[in-house]
């Protein structure tokens, strides 16, 4: 017997998943505006001044562009194309592939930035402070302009909103570096401080990328979704009165904020079975496990073909 699960306040969830979803597409899109037209300004800026700290976060902001614009169709993509009979989810972890390719840009970019300084440290070059100063001021304002956006349309849990925020804190800290590097070659005259706030900040956006990165690949490769103990679940339903064993048990995330449970639940033969799968959902809703399937199995069913014997070894 398959029953999918759902607890009673799913419609209300969906709908703030909805708002949130929303609130997420049009921050992304007004940070897209604001971020694409910094970056030509601060890459002109960067070329006049010839600082390397400009140049660098206007190659991350280039980077930034081009995630933040991909974010945005991953969204509009995963809420408006429907799921079909090949694609029975739609198209909902096309968000997922984005926040990767956003996760290894930011990894690609940080690596370039170091590759660059370290050139720099070798044949110092000199750096226009004054316009350095004006153009990094400028970029801060904007990245905390980007930064506000994001963080005030509440979609935290989205790995797309995540990584564009990745994006524009590395960003914003970029725009840190820029000032601090251009008021200390304008007061003692330190070039080198130019190519060591580059090497710091990509520091920062190598370690950013790599959280984004690992997160799109564990829920790519299924795995269990970091904040849920799957021992505690699996304790939690065994307790269920008439539950003999639990089986075949797997979460997994489909993408931001969807997550699903299946599992074999061997139930004794004279127990209620509406009233297991009534308490098994109460209990799957407190860990936000709404798209959940149970397969219910008498205690003389012997023709279950799950790999009961793995689960074994991995759950205790």
């Amino acid at each position: 017997m398959n029953t999918n699960l759902s607890d009673n306040n799913g419609s209300h969830r969906h709908e703030g998943s909805h708002h949130d979803h929303s609130a997420g597409m049009k921050a992304l899109f007004f940070s897209f505006l604001l971020i694409t037209g910094f970056m030509i300004v601060e890459t002109a800026g960067g070329i006049l001044s010839h600082s390397l700290a400009l140049l660098s976060d206007a190659g991350h902001m280039l980077g930034d562009s081009i995630s933040l614009g991909l974010s945005l169709v991953a969204l509009v993509v995963g809420a408006k194309v429907p799921a079909n009979n090949r694609k029975t989810f739609g198209y909902r972890r096309f968000e997922i592939l984005a926040a990767l390719f956003n996760g290894v840009l930011l990894l690609g970019i940080s690596i370039a930035i170091i590759i660059e300084a370290i050139s720099r440290f070798a044949h110092p070059v000199a750096v226009a402070s004054s316009e350095m100063m004006v153009i990094a001021v400028m970029g801060l304002v904007i990245n905390l302009i980007a930064a506000w956006l994001l963080n005030r349309s509440h979609s935290g849990e989205n790995l797309n909103v995540k990584s564009a925020m990745m994006h524009v804190l590395g960003d914003l800290l970029g725009s840190v570096g820029a000032i601090a590097a251009s008021g200390l070659i304008s007061l003692f005259g330190w070039q080198m401080a130019d190519p060591m706030a580059s090497v710091v900040v990509s520091l920062i956006i190598f370690r950013s990328g790599w959280s984004v990165a690992k997160e799109s690949i564990d829920i790519l490769m299924e795995s269990r979704p970091g904040d849920l103990n799957i021992s505690e679940i699996h304790d939690r339903i065994s307790a269920v009165e008439g539950v003999k064993g639990i089986h075949d048990l797997h979460i997994w995330t489909i993408t931001s904020g969807f997550l699903s449970l299946s599992c074999h639940l061997t139930v004794d033969d004279s127990v209620e079975r509406d009233m297991v799968l009534k308490k098994a959902e109460q209990i799957l809703s407190e860990y936000k496990l709404d798209h959940s399937t149970i397969q219910i199995e008498g205690c003389s069913y012997a023709y279950c073909h799950s790999d009961c014997t793995h689960q074994k070894k991995v759950l205790p």
